[in-house]
C-alpha cells in the first residue's frame, strides 16, 4: 500500500517499509528515479537510489556536454538500484528480490538507525 505521509510517499510491504520524497511532477505509477529508505521488519534502514537506464543515460548525456565524469564517460552513485521499468511498482519488486536473496546487503547501502539519526 502507498501513501502520502507529510513530505514522504510510504510503502508498506510485509516485509519493509520504503519512504520516498514526494518530488514534484513525479507520481508512483511513472516515476523513472527515486531515492528511498528502506526499513527492515528488524529496525536496519538502508538507502537505494532507483534510475532506470533512460534516466542515467540522460544524465551522462548532459555530463557530455558539461564536462563532468570526464565528459560522461561514467556514472557512479552509491546504493543505485536500476529499473527497467519507472513506477513504485517495479522498485517494490526489486527490494522484495534484493530482501529475498540477501543482496539488499549488499546493493543498498547502511544508514544508522532511526534513534540514532534523531539524536544526532
Amino acid at each position: 500500500m502507498i501513501e502520502i505521509d507529510g513530505p514522504f510517499y510510504r510503502v508498506n510491504d510485509p516485509a519493509f517499509e520504503m519512504t520516498v520524497p514526494v518530488w514534484e511532477g513525479y507520481v508512483p505509477e511513472t516515476a523513472d528515479q527515486a531515492d528511498a529508505i528502506v526499513t527492515l521488519p528488524d529496525g536496519t534502514r538502508r538507502y537505494a537510489t532507483f534510475m532506470t537506464l533512460g534516466v542515467v543515460s540522460g544524465i551522462m548525456d548532459r555530463w557530455q556536454e558539461t564536462g563532468e565524469h570526464l565528459s560522461g564517460r561514467y556514472f557512479s552513485c552509491s546504493g543505485l538500484i536500476i529499473i527497467r521499468e519507472p513506477g513504485f511498482a517495479s522498485m517494490i519488486a526489486a527490494i522484495r528480490d534484493m530482501i529475498a536473496s540477501g543482496d539488499i546487503e549488499h546493493a543498498c547501502g547502511l544508514l544508522p538507525p532511526d534513534d540514532e539519526e534523531d539524536a544526532g
